[in-house]
This record gives structure tokens, C-alpha cells and sequence, in this order.
């Protein structure tokens, strides 16, 4: 019992430690959607001469009249962004490197207090994750001692704060989702992406999630197996005890029997001496002795 309960504490401590790792990494990164923007091509000049626009002729003259003639899909740059909780980049036509945006800034002010709820649950659940983690480590602590209680309070404490935070988890991860969607629509015309998808980061908040859940089962399983199984081994010494009081009650009241029919034999042995006899035992058959007359106190003085 005693190392199936420690493998099993292991066991969400594991999982917990996953969860952790995978909710951090997924909260400071900003590849939760990723996907292409959508821009004119800019001029070309003699430092910039692919992925823009050339018309030919020199521009410095306002009287001249400049055409394009490339059109469609073909006047415009189709640049990588990846967008996180707290940060949007994208690829910089311009220069080389990434240029960042607040994404709060960019959500429409209809959903910022929807997406700033978000940010604090995902703090929350970071947060409960981390109580969670420390209640099991106690607890795996406990597992390989003898206090079977104070572990069992452990594990239930440790089981609530696990399936709370996976509950602030999901409901972080859905509104951040319904926040972006709803910026794609209504978002800046400079940002709105031309297709996109979900990145890694977001892959990994729902491996967290995934993680917390089954690190909070794992923990009400071992909570309830630990239980059931104190009360099997509690239940079968209690009806061992039974019995045994039962045996010991029944050998007593046995010798009791016997040792309470060997006084009367003595008894009936000396009331059936005559008073002239040489010491000789003269007994009596047993049909002519009435043994209701013979007091109960006799045998209790002799045992």
C-alpha cells in the first residue's frame, strides 16, 4: 500500500511539474497564433531591389506620371507575425529583424477587459499550479511515513487547488482566443493578418491544461484507492478482533464450566463420608444425590 501510494504521488508531481513548465513557457512566448500579413511593396532603391516596386522611371519630377504594372497579389508582401499574450511581432520589410506591438494595444476596446481577465486567470492558474505542485511534493514527503491522515489531508487539499487552476486554465485559454478572433476582424488595417493559425505556444497551454487535468484525476484516484483501501484494512481488523474476543470469551467460560464441575465432584465426594468410617470414602450413587442442593458457593471457594 505504502509504495503504490508513493508511485502514484510521483506520478502527479510528474504530471503537475508538466503543466508548470508548459503554462510558463506558453505565457512569456508569443507564438500562440502565427501566420501572414498582407502589405504593399515598397519602392525599390539601389539598396532594395527585390520584393518591390520598380516603375522605371526617375520620380524626383512630379510632372511625370508613374505606373505599376503588376498587379493583384503581386503588388503586395506576404510578411511572418506571430502574436503571444502580451506581444505582437512581425517581420520587418523595411530592415532586417522583427518589429513588436503591445497586443493589448491592438485588441479593440470592446475586448480589452476581456482579454486583461485572460492575462489574470492565466496568472491564477500559473499560480494554483504552483500551490498545487507544493502540496504534492509534501505529499509524496508524507508517503513514506506512517501518517496516513495527514497525507490524505494533503492529497485532497492538493487535488482541489489542481482541478481549480486546470478550470482558470481553460477558461484563459478560450477567452484569449475568442479576444484575437475578434481583433482579426476589427483589429488595425496595418496588422490584420491575411491567414493564420495556431502556433506552438498555444499548443502548449492546452498540453498544460491536459497535464493539470490528469494530475488532478491521478491525485483524486490515489486520494479515493488510499481511502478505500484504509477502510478494507480497518473493516478486516475489526471483524479479526471480533473474532478473537469471541475465541477468547469462549475458552474462558469453558474452563470456567470445567473447573466449576470438578468442584462439585469434590464436593459430593466429602458430604458422602460417614462419620464412623475409618476414613474410608463411601460414594453415593449418583440417581440418590439431588444436585440443586448443593450451593453454588462451595465450587466458586474451591476453584
Amino acid at each position: 500500500m505504502k509504495t503504490n501510494r508513493k508511485c502514484r504521488a510521483l506520478l502527479s508531481v510528474t504530471m503537475n511539474l508538466l503543466a508548470l513548465f508548459f503554462s510558463i513557457t506558453a505565457f512569456i512566448t508569443t507564438y500562440w497564433c502565427v501566420g501572414t500579413q498582407r502589405v504593399p511593396k515598397p519602392k525599390c532603391t539601389k539598396l532594395r531591389t527585390h520584393n518591390c516596386i520598380d516603375y522605371g522611371i526617375n520620380e524626383t519630377d512630379p510632372k511625370v506620371v508613374v505606373y505599376s504594372w503588376e498587379t493583384g497579389d503581386d503588388r503586395f508582401l506576404f510578411r511572418q507575425f506571430h502574436t503571444g499574450i502580451w506581444f505582437s511581432c512581425e517581420e520587418n520589410i523595411h530592415d532586417e529583424g522583427e518589429k513588436c506591438r503591445s497586443f493589448i494595444d491592438l485588441a479593440p476596446a470592446s475586448e480589452r477587459g476581456v482579454l486583461w481577465l485572460s492575462v489574470v486567470s492565466e496568472m491564477l492558474y500559473i499560480f494554483l499550479l504552483i500551490v498545487g505542485f507544493s502540496l504534492m511534493c509534501l505529499e509524496l514527503a508524507h508517503s513514506s511515513t506512517s501518517n496516513v491522515i495527514d497525507g490524505l489531508k494533503l492529497n485532497a487539499f492538493a487535488a482541489i487547488f489542481t482541478v481549480l487552476s486546470g478550470l482558470l486554465g481553460m477558461v484563459a485559454h478560450m477567452m484569449y482566443t475568442q479576444v484575437f478572433q475578434v481583433t482579426v476582424s476589427l483589429g488595425p488595417a496595418d496588422w490584420r493578418p491575411y491567414n493564420w493559425d495556431y502556433g506552438w505556444s498555444f499548443c502548449m497551454a492546452w498540453a498544460s491544461f491536459t497535464c493539470c487535468m490528469g494530475a488532478s484525476v491521478t491525485t483524486l484516484n490515489s486520494y479515493t484507492k488510499t481511502v478505500i483501501e484504509f477502510r478494507h484494512k480497518r473493516k478486516t481488523f475489526e471483524q479479526n478482533l471480533r473474532e478473537e474476543q469471541a475465541r477468547e470469551a469462549f475458552g474462558y467460560y469453558r474452563d470456567h464450566s470445567l473447573c466449576s464441575l470438578h468442584s462439585i465432584t469434590n464436593t459430593v465426594e466429602v458430604y458422602t463420608q460417614t462419620p464412623y468410617s475409618s476414613g474410608t470414602r463411601t460414594p453415593l450413587p449418583a440417581a440418590s444425590l439431588d444436585m440443586r442442593e448443593i450451593p453454588d458457593t462451595l465450587g466458586e471457594e474451591q476453584c
